[in-house]
């Protein structure tokens, strides 16, 4: 910016300042701009509170043409609830007025004007009663300015009008106390420094609305909210908290009442056309009444209706509910209140007796139908009123008291003002009437007063203005005349810890929900396009049940039949208890006890050639061997345990390897005592008993040392198989280390193929009774068991894999007695003739038949 522009910007701001200075030397006189506002209810008092209502619900519609001064606004259709209002206000104001301990020796007067509902009048009002309505003041040396003609301001009803008064009388610090004004919007303080109320904010109710439709389970609503800032912040705030509960809004539509008729019905056709049948209505009273009117020509009933304050608990409403749309509705209202005195005050009203004598003879001739005579003309056909007609005998809105919570709000409004103004002035048995009073500092007083009014209500304002949330569930329950009944089903109180917080008493209640809830068992799956509360039920996969979505069970559980419950897998494994297993178990006894008779046998013919023919020693440790693999298989049932599957494998490699080392010395011997017969040969001695005795030791000891290195290093231990069945846990006994098991096995196997090697040389050896054979016989059993073993042990499942490998310790061992000893027995029982010693060389001459 330039230097020249900023001075003679300058010189130009002085020359207007002189000239104001000058005019106002000239002429000291204050003017007030416009027509002045007459209050229609005032009386004179040492302290001024206004009072703000909306007299009229409407106003006539003009059309202006700019051409001349609008004309003053025409109001129409008066308003019982609002005069009701106003009546409250003066029965308080008369109580501190008779009050010996509230205000001594001060009188409260007040000013009382009315809005029509109109932003324009209520801010034209509110500068009426800032600046008062002298036309003119005389000229004076005093500055034209003055304090605020009233100290504080009760009302307005509504949270727009409200809006607009306080953000006016904002900058003048002047408290401004509503009693209906609930938009959550108003607890700006930044915006509306000077506003307070006492009824709570819409924050809360909003909230509790969301929650109370949340816990019926109501989660696929529609919504209806009044098109002004009451209806569209407590929308939002609901809309809001409704997400935060996974509930759903099918549509959300706003109207108000002074909508064309098409806009009204576009809003019937969406609830006609709608899915959901819960609707939140948040609506002015006035807003509901044109609303039900609507809907009632189309019988739209069967709806849950879920209400906010400003409607629910109005028994107009209700009355002009002829065909039951609404009944069953549900919502939030204002505790129950009750001021003894007040309703007698109310309806105690006389017209002529008023020094404000217009609105009242208005409001007596709309109560009683009739026209007071104004002049010598005719009233027409309408019945002369009197002012002397019995109030108590009417009734409609005005007589009816159900409003009561709200007057109780205006009530306990006067009464912050008053008990500010005691304290302020240090009232005791007097009050000091030297104080100079200004708005600011009663606003200052009024938000750190606390007190109880006469029927023990307490009152405080938090630092928002706000009183603390307390709430009444009510429910509309027909009676069996028609008329609804206004029943308290549950309650709602912010200032309570948050369990306690809601309680509710009603249980029967409607359904409402997009898609119905997913059975047990099955998850939801989003229909596309459409909100999260529409879904498709999709049955959870096996080892899932469904808590928000499928959730896969732990491991060692598995999902039941229903898939809403995850139920511990059963442990499998081979138990003595099962058939199969008891079978095994006998099965190895069997043949531990059948070793044991064959041992009793040998021992007792111990001497016979038969026995002597081939080391009975190594017989005799054999069959101590067999005895041993016979019983180490029933290690391999029961539960497995760390000793258990330490004890299974090495038991079973070591028994073997000593079975197999007692059939390979004898398999040596068979073949030695062939070379000792022949001319010359001296090989016996090279392997006598001590050798015989050693080789076995040698063989088996090499086993043990593999065992032992085995359970050093990496042992067998129990393993939870979970991979094997997905609705089973296999109890196994892992192998630690693979390559300590496949080293056991693997000597296991080579002893067997040596031995068989060696028996398969000497089967053809020229004795009656060839040994070799039979070990050959036997060995090839062994060798086919256990090859066929891998194979079927591989493809066998859980248990029965433990069981196939038990049944190739059973038949190989059972191979090795049976092959070996049965034939031996048999001779030494059946055919003892053959137990010789020329039989066995073979010396016997042959019989002819």
């Amino acid at each position: 910016m330039c230097s020249s522009c900023s001075i003679i910007e300058g010189w130009a701001f002085l020359q207007l300042f002189l000239m104001v200075s000058f005019s106002q030397t000239e002429e000291p006189v204050c003017r007030q701009r416009g027509d002045p506002e007459s209050p229609q209810i005032s009386k004179d008092g040492d302290i001024l509170l206004g009072g703000i209502f909306s007299f009229h619900s409407s106003w006539k519609d003009r059309q202006d043409t700019f051409t001349h001064k609008p004309l003053p606004l025409e109001c129409t259709s008066l308003n019982f609830r609002e005069f009701q209002f106003a009546q409250a206000m003066l029965f308080a104001i008369g109580e501190i007025n008779n009050s010996t301990d509230l205000l001594p020796g001060i009188s409260l007067g007040y000013k009382m004007y009315d809005t029509c509902g109109s932003i324009a009048r209520s801010v034209r009002v509110a500068l009426a009663l800032a600046n008062g309505h002298e036309t003119e003041s005389a000229p004076s040396d005093e500055p034209c300015t003055r304090p605020a003609q009233v100290l504080a301001i009760m009302g307005e009803t509504s949270s727009s009008l409200c809006m607009a008064i306080a953000t006016v009388i904002g900058p003048f610090h002047i408290p401004m106390i509503s009693h209906f004004a609930t938009c959550a919007c108003l607890s700006d303080k930044t915006k509306y420094p000077s506003f307070l109320r006492t009824i709570p904010s819409d924050y809360y109710q909003s909230r509790a609305l969301a929650q109370l439709v949340r816990h019926f389970g109501w989660t696929w609503v529609g919504a209806i909210r009044t098109n002004d800032d009451y209806g569209n912040n407590g929308m939002a705030t609901f809309t809001e908290t409704a997400q935060q509960l996974d509930i759903c809004l099918e549509y959300s539509v706003a109207f108000f009442r002074t909508d064309p008729p098409k806009k009204i019905q576009k809003i019937i056709d969406i609830i006609r056309t709608s899915s959901s049948k819960v609707i939140v209505a948040f609506l002015s009273h006035m807003d509901m009444d044109v609303l039900i009117h609507e809907l009632s020509k189309y019988n739209l009933t069967g709806y849950q209706w879920v209400g906010s304050e400003s409607w629910i608990f109005d028994s107009q409403t209700a009355e002009r509910d002829i065909h039951h749309i609404l009944d069953g509705a549900i919502g939030l209202s204002i505790p129950r209140a009750h001021v003894s005195g007040m309703r007698e005050f109310i309806l105690d009203v006389k017209p002529l007796n008023s020094s404000s004598n217009e609105i009242f003879t208005e409001f007596w001739e709309t109560l009683f139908s009739c026209t007071f005579k104004r002049s010598t003309s005719s009233a027409g056909n309408q019945k002369e009123c009197t002012g002397h007609e019995d109030v108590t005998g009417v009734r409609n809105s005005f007589t009816d008291m159900s409003l009561m919570p709200i007057f109780n709000n205006v009530y306990k409004g006067v009464y912050a003002v008053a008990h500010a103004l005691h304290s302020i002035l240090g009232c005791n048995e007097t009050c000091n009437n030297k104080v100079h009073i200004d708005p600011f500092m009663i606003l200052q007083h009024i938000k750190t007063i606390q007190f109880k009014t006469k029927e023990g209500d307490e009152v405080y304002f938090n630092e928002y203005g706000d009183p603390a949330a307390k709430y009444e569930i009510i429910n509309w329950q027909p009676t069996g005349n028609g008329v609804i009944e206004f029943v308290t089903v549950g309650l709602h109180d912010s200032s309570l810890p948050s369990q306690n917080i809601f309680l509710l008493f009603l249980m029967q209640v409607p359904v409402s929900v997009c898609s119905e809830k997913c059975p047990p068992g099955t998850r939801k799956v989003l229909q596309k396009g459409k909100p999260v509360c529409c879904y498709d039920c999709i049955r959870c996969a096996e080892g899932e049940i469904n808590s928000i979505t499928c959730i896969r069970c732990h491991p060692e559980f598995w999902s039941n039949d229903r898939r809403d419950a995850c139920v511990k897998k059963e442990a499998e494994f081979l138990s003595y208890e099962e058939i199969m297993g008891a079978l095994l178990s006998a099965a190895a006894l069997f043949g531990a006890c059948m070793t044991v008779v064959v041992a009793f046998i040998f021992f007792k013919y111990r001497k016979t050639p038969i026995v002597r023919a081939n080391n009975s020693e190594l017989s005799f440790l054999l069959l101590f061997s067999l005895t041993l693999c016979f019983l180490c298989s029933l290690t391999f049932i029961g539960r497995p345990s760390e000793w258990s599957c330490m004890l299974r494998h090495t038991a079973f490699g070591i028994t073997f390897v000593l079975c197999i080392s007692c059939v390979l010395g004898k398999t040596i011997v068979v073949l030695m005592a062939f070379r000792a017969t022949l001319p010359g040969s001296n090989v016996m001695k090279w392997f006598g008993t001590t050798q015989q005795r050693l080789s076995v030791v040698a063989f088996t000891l090499i086993q043990v040392l593999i065992c032992i290195v085995w359970l050093t290093v990496s042992p067998p231990f129990p393993l939870k198989n979970l991979k094997e069945f997905k609705d089973k846990i296999i109890l196994e006994c892992a192998l630690g280390s693979a390559v300590g098991f496949w080293a056991v096995l693997g000597y296991i196997g080579l002893l067997a193929m040596l031995c068989f090697l060696l028996a398969f040389l000497a089967r053809k050896l020229p004795d009656n009774f060839n040994e070799a054979k039979f070990i050959t016989f036997s060995m090839l059993i062994f060798c086919a068991v256990w090859i066929t073993f891998i194979p079927a042990y591989v493809s066998s499942p859980g248990k029965f894999s433990v069981a196939v490998e038990i049944f190739a310790i059973l038949a190989s061992t059972f191979g090795l007695l049976i092959c070996i000893f049965i034939p031996k027995c048999y001779i030494i029982l059946l055919k003892p003739e053959k137990n010789t010693k020329k039989n066995m060389m073979g010396k016997v001459a042959p019989k002819y038949v």
